[in-house]
């Protein structure tokens, strides 16, 4: 692998100053202002596949933003490798929160990237990480050692549910074709403890309102007499969880998957400092369902937390009102088994059953996805752990992640196919939150590793 290891250190600062330019497109999928910038990041990703040696390379058109595809079929012998990645980014409000311009990428030193690390929205989700795998195709093109086919599906809606990916996956299933998805959009532990992911949560997301009178009211003449929709919902809100942290919507827990206390034991010997992990994120003490460790409740455990919550006047200075209406954004993380569609479900009956006779409530169901567990006996995960042992020098850890990928477990519905996830993001890369960041250790240790399971793959699915 000598060859590939000079290719990337004779060309790290053209693929970092690639990176940039990709970065300093404002790619927000969530709001329709931005659908220029979207497009121009597909054509961004498109002209890249091209260069880099790939074939077939076409935008595809959706109801939503476009999917870009491109492949490159060496040796029809040989494995099939799909590459799923997104060039969408979160919203980067609010903009005063962030150190710098979050759409003009600055790269510093920090205390755990001591060789640097690049901020801006999409740095690590899903820019950064995605990038690596055409850097690394190039990389194998350029040096003859690309030791799998390839294809590349990368589109631009991952952050607001992927609504028209299953369409266009169901409407192409022959094109997309292979052995096994490899997707990077996950993290490892630490840059000195390498881990893959076998485990995500599912996703139930929904947003709901609270109607009081028709309209607003002086708080003087009518609070007290009123019911004031604000008041409501945090009353509501707050009864959605018990003193244990437990979510009470009748049937949530029905399908919950248990994990054996062997899994549990094993997940705990994953190194974890709960002290520097409450310092990391300026809290005195930790919290969440009674019974699990911090490291279960945000993997193997169900969740409910409000996203955003609304209402009223929030200007400058004071203005005495009963508002009309309040709002609130509702995400739940849900765990194998548990159904989103049944949990959303769930949600609404419960929260129209709560609401008190002076209210009227209106629960509107956003994206949703399934829970996925990765098992670690097939040649796509030997294949990574392998690739990981070597570029690491250590052999990677096994875990389960609290985010959700909802495309994942379509993957395997509609394709057959089994996902990789390939991360090399840290948790404290604050992805979805201001002064969000990927380390260029980390960046240039994907580009050298993807050639490696390449390599693993072919290896262990000779024909």
């Amino acid at each position: 692998m000598s060859k590939i290891n000079n290719f990337i250190d004779q060309n790290k600062d053209r693929f970092l100053q690639e990176l940039i330019e990709l970065l300093k497109i404002p790619s927000v999928s969530a709001d329709s202002k931005f659908s220029v910038n979207v497009r121009e990041a597909a054509n961004y990703i498109h002209k890249k596949l091209i260069s880099a040696g790939a074939e077939n390379c076409e935008i595809f058109e959706t109801k939503g933003h476009p999917i870009v595809y491109g492949e490159k079929i060496i040796n029809e012998s040989f494995p099939t490798v799909l590459v799923y990645g997104h060039y969408d980014v979160q919203p980067a409000d609010p903009y005063e929160l962030w150190d710098s311009n979050p759409f003009e990428p600055v790269i510093k030193n920090t205390t755990i990237h001591p060789d640097g690390a690049i901020f801006a929205r999409g740095a690590c989700d899903d820019k950064g990480q995605m990038y690596m795998h055409l850097k690394a195709f190039e990389t194998m093109m350029e040096t003859n050692e690309l030791l799998c086919n390839v294809k590349f599906m990368i589109e631009g809606e991952e952050e607001v549910g992927s609504e028209n990916l299953e369409t266009f996956i169901r409407a192409n299933k022959e094109m997309l074709k292979a052995d096994v998805v490899l997707v990077s959009d996950t993290g490892i532990i630490s840059n000195d403890t390498p881990s893959i992911c076998v485990g995500l949560r599912g996703l139930s997301y929904v947003e709901v309102e609270v109607v009081g009178p028709n309209r607003d009211l002086h708080s003087g003449l009518y609070g007290g007499a009123v019911a004031n929709p604000i008041n409501i919902l945090t009353k509501m809100i707050a009864s959605l969880h018990d003193e244990n942290a437990q979510i009470n919507i009748p049937g949530f827990y029905d399908n919950v998957e248990i994990v054996s206390e062997q899994e549990r034991k094993e997940m705990a010997k994953a190194p974890f400092d709960l002290d520097a992990y409450q310092q990391d994120l300026d809290i005195k003490s930790v919290f969440g369902e009674k019974g699990y460790t911090t490291n279960e409740r945000n993997s193997i455990r169900p969740t409910l937390d409000v996203n955003g919550i609304w209402g009223g006047y929030i200007g400058e200075g004071a203005k005495t009102v009963l508002p009309s209406k309040a709002h609130a954004k509702i995400s739940m993380r849900l765990v194998p088994h548990q159904s989103s569609k049944r949990i959303t479900q769930l949600f609404q009956d419960h929260f129209n059953k709560i609401a008190p006779e002076y209210v009227k409530v209106n629960v509107t169901p956003h994206h949703g996805g399934e829970g996925v567990v990765v098992p670690t006996n097939f040649n796509g995960f030997l294949a990574a752990s392998k690739a990981m042992e070597d570029s690491f020098g250590k052999k990677p850890i096994p875990v389960r992640s609290g985010g959700s990928i909802p495309i994942v477990p379509l993957f395997e519905e509609v394709l057959g196919l089994k996902t990789i996830l390939l991360g090399f993001g840290l948790d404290s890369d604050a992805i979805h939150s201001p002064n969000e960041h990927y380390g260029l250790f980390n960046f240039y240790k994907g580009i050298e590793t993807i050639p490696l399971f390449y390599k693993y793959f072919n290896e262990l699915n000779k024909r």
